[in-house]
């Protein structure tokens, strides 16, 4: 039985939350590919997938290395294109 989880976007002050983050350290981790890309929610706003913060929060706290979170992120980011493919098609 599959179980439907609602999507749910975080603005940057939740993710920055959420990482416990500053806003400096979340911009350069952004930039350095170790938090995924916001999506766009419209001409002046952007958000992040819950699913995606979550996932980063879980692999921190077991302990993964810088390079392994970046992995994660490439992962992520593919899913999510992936998933905004076969979206399209529904169109």
């Amino acid at each position: 039985m599959n179980t439907y989880t609602p999507l749910r976007i975080l603005r940057k002050p939740q993710a920055m939350q959420a990482l416990g983050l500053p806003l400096s350290t979340f911009n350069l981790r952004v930039r350095q590919r170790l938090i995924t890309k916001p999506i766009s929610l419209g001409a002046r706003a952007v958000g992040w997938p819950s699913s995606e913060i979550e996932a980063l929060v879980n692999e921190i706290c077991r302990g993964a290395s810088r390079e392994r979170v970046g992995e994660l992120v490439i992962e992520l980011e593919s899913r999510r294109k992936a998933s905004k493919t076969s979206l399209s098609g529904l169109r």
